[in-house]
């Protein structure tokens, strides 16, 4: 009798802690309850978030879960509980796990969106954020730093959630390791979808660094794996690593401009990544690999079109006694198993070798340290049309040892290096971007190089098994179904959807209307000017996708703004997306044509100019300092008789940063423009950015410049990538056409000059050091 009292008894206390574990959920309506509920919860505790807009909320997420039972913060319905304004949250104790809710329409008033630490003894360990959004939650201020997740403590995770649209300074995800709290970390950040991050127009826009320059020695342990990296466009880094032994496993990089760069740190490996690309990015980018220890294996890169810090695969040259922030030399790395289809130059050894420029560099910044000890073996290269330079080096490489790599580069077998065989191997699509070797090759792939430890390279790209194959490349057995490898859904939130753009429609607009029928318009709307004449005084807002443009191509319509002194007839807002097509704008020569907002322009803007004509203006474009242009083109336009023209030079303080990353001007007429008839301005010498692109073509100048006070008349000064080609320059009163940066990619050619000076190129152009 007494043991069946005492098994009863025990019975009713595992029942009564199991009733602790698993209390009622806490359903919360305001900031005051949800703080006395977080205040109050226990193990086990379930806090509900009522839907609606929770507008200027700080949350501080503190308690003592366990693992059988953590404390849980939730939307009542998932993506229905809005986080807006002026918000944040923080994480604090332990197992405390954050789900369902949506980040919009607002920005942090601190440093973090979400940060795994409240204060320096308040730190998060065990935390999760999983299964939310944090989408355009950017500081209105470009140049204001912040990030929308920061990690510190151990073993916190970010999984399952949609993050996109950070247009402002810093990396979308930080990894702190400052503080024995903050090694040895092993953190998760998986299963996520990060979508696209905007052009910046400088440094500091990575979508995650992992550490920093300075506790880039310490140990981490983070894995970062299968996720999906969709245009993540804000600079050279998609991934920034800064530290040691992380993992970047079976993520899906798509479409981004830029790479998965081993930044600083030692002993990281890279393993079943997709790097996909397209014939139409020449700045999407695969890994760039600096330090030492690496592992860069069962990796897939197809038409990846970058060049040098870009490229497919670039190993880099060090600096010699290297200062912890600059690079380090390559050392004891191993690239195997991996494939590159349609990449062009996918191989570049000793990227950033810079000898030539020690005259204007500090010794600091002289990349001469060639890799050493350095495995590149049982790789693939496979072209459909010949490569030119399939392996690019710009040191001599005598440090690297290529071992049973095979390429097929169309009948081109002139490969200067051991240990990379041409071979007639033919390549079966498994999907419009995914080759693989055709079956009955198994003679050209089979000669394995088994290196030190080789033997734990125990899977392939997709974790099957390699015990039964010896086939070398990424791909060693079928692969069922390569589509679902870019199947959205899979990846981030089970209730968020990306929103398409919209088709718009014609609306007819007669003389005026047309400031009313624009703040009416909606997204993508196309405003068709109907009357000879339209009469405005005040600014243009353009923060939405509008096109305007005449009725009658043949007969442009005329818009006259008389606004007051300096201000613009369209004034850019962020994300305002303008094209005007066969219209007449005319000023008084008071006023600019188009300029951006002076303050408050974290978002890029855009502009298509066609058959267009400009007339009577202080300026046709100014840019102000912190506004940034995705791409401006303008296309069989005039400019006559204005002031100045297309002004793109406002970021003085020479960090990096420019207003436009890509500014094309084709088929274009400039008359009678006094100064900065093109002034595109960057500052600073820094190599993570594309550093702006300058397209100038078939067009013509004529009589202007005459006020120029730097008597150039096209300036481009920093700007990394120029080409000025078949245009007429006549009778133009400056000392030169143009000066161009030569040890950066500007080229010149098929111009006519006339009585205005000329081209000159200088090597080595002095800028002042970023870092």
């Amino acid at each position: 009798m007494n043991k069946v009292l005492a098994y009863l008894g025990m019975a009713l206390l595992v029942i009564s802690c199991a009733d602790l574990s698993k209390k009622e959920g806490v359903k919360v309506s305001n900031a005051e309850e949800l703080q006395s509920a977080i205040a109050e919860a226990q193990p086990g505790t379930e806090i509900i978030m009522a839907n609606g807009i929770w507008e200027n909320i700080q949350i501080e997420f503190s308690g003592k879960g366990t693992a059988q039972a953590p404390i849980v913060l939730k939307a009542e319905t998932k993506g229905e509980v809005i986080i807006s304004g002026k918000s944040s949250l923080k994480f604090g104790g332990d197992y405390l796990t954050v789900e369902g809710l949506y980040f919009k329409n607002g920005y942090t008033p601190d440093d973090a969106v979400v940060r795994f630490k409240i204060d320096n003894k308040t730190i998060g360990y065990h935390c999760t954020l999983s299964n939310c959004v944090i989408e355009d939650f950017s500081n209105p201020d470009k140049r204001h730093k912040d990030h929308w997740v920061e990690f510190w403590g151990r073993h916190n995770q970010l999984d399952h959630c949609y993050i996109a649209g950070k247009a402002n300074e810093g990396p979308t995800v930080r990894v702190y390791l400052a503080g024995n709290e903050n090694i040895y970390n092993y953190h998760q950040i998986i299963n996520n979808h990060f979508g696209p991050r905007p052009r910046k127009g400088g440094p500091k826009a990575e979508t995650i660094q992992c550490g920093d320059s300075y506790t880039s020695m310490n140990p981490s342990y983070a894995k970062v794996a299968n996720n999906l990296f969709e245009r993540c466009n804000g600079e050279v880094e998609i991934i920034s690593n800064k530290s040691n032994f992380n993992e970047y496993r079976n993520n899906v990089f798509f479409e981004c401009e830029g790479s998965l760069v081993l930044r600083h740190g030692n002993f990281c490996t890279i393993d079943g990544n997709f790097f996909i690309g397209n014939d139409n990015n020449d700045f999407a980018g695969g890994v760039r690999l600096i330090n030492g220890g690496h592992w860069i294996t069962n990796n897939y890169f197809y038409k990846i079109k970058g060049n040098e810090f870009r490229s497919p695969l670039a190993i880099m040259n060090g600096v010699h006694k290297s200062p912890l922030n600059r690079y380090n030399q390559v050392t004891d790395a191993v690239v195997a198993y991996n494939t590159w289809v349609d990449c062009p130059s996918p191989w570049q050894i000793s990227v950033g070798a810079n000898m030539s420029q020690s005259d204007v560099l500090p010794p600091s910044e002289i990349r001469s340290a060639r890799p050493i000890r350095t495995i590149v073996a049982n790789n693939i290269i496979f072209n459909h049309n010949q490569d030119a330079l399939p392996v690019k080096a710009y040191d001599e490489v005598d440090g690297i040892l290529f071992a049973n790599n095979v390429i097929n580069n169309q009948g081109e077998t002139n490969i200067p290096y051991e240990g990379i065989a041409s071979a007639d191997l033919k390549m079966e699509e498994k999907a419009p971007w995914l080759f693989v070797p055709a079956q009955g090759q198994e003679d050209l792939l089979s000669d394995i190089y088994n290196g030190f430890e080789f033997e734990k390279i125990t899977t392939d790209i997709l974790g099957n098994s390699r015990s039964n194959s010896t086939i070398i490349g990424a791909v060693a057995n079928t692969i069922p179904n390569p589509e679902s490898i870019l199947d959205k859904s899979l990846y981030g939130t089970d209730w968020f959807t990306q929103k398409g753009a919209s088709a718009g429609t014609e609306i007819n607009v007669s003389a005026g209307e047309l400031k009313d029928r624009l703040k009416e318009a909606k997204e993508g709307d196309i405003l068709v000017l109907t009357d000879e004449v339209y009469e405005l005084t005040e600014s243009l807002v353009i923060d939405k996708i509008i096109t305007i443009q005449s009725n009658d191509k043949a007969k442009k319509a005329v818009v006259k703004y008389n606004g007051v002194a300096e201000s613009p007839a369209f004034l850019m807002y962020p994300k305002g997306d303008l094209t005007l097509k066969n219209i007449v704008v005319k000023g008084n020569k008071a006023q600019y044509a188009m300029a951006t907002k002076k303050m408050d322009m974290a978002g890029p803007y855009y502009l298509d100019i066609r058959n267009t004509a400009f007339e009577d203006f202080a300026y046709v474009l100014k840019a102000y300092k912190s506004s940034f242009a995705d791409s401006i083109t303008f296309t069989e336009t005039d400019f006559s008789n204005c002031e100045n023209g297309i002004d793109l030079s406002a970021e003085i303080d020479d960090k990096g940063d420019y207003n436009v990353e890509v500014l094309t001007v084709e088929n274009c007429h400039f008359n009678n423009v006094k100064s900065n008839v093109i002034n595109f301005y960057r500052g600073g010498y820094d190599e993570s950015t594309i550093g702006g692109v300058l397209k100038l073509n078939n067009s013509t100048f004529t009589g202007c410049g005459a006020k120029e006070v730097s008597g150039t008349l096209v300036k481009s000064r920093g700007i990394v990538n120029v080409d000025i080609f078949n245009n007429t320059f006549k009778n133009n009163k400056v000392k030169l056409v143009a000066l161009l940066w030569g040890a950066k990619n500007n080229n010149y050619g098929d111009n006519s000059i006339e009585n205005s000076g000329k081209i000159v190129v200088e090597d080595n152009l002095k800028l002042k050091l970023v870092y």
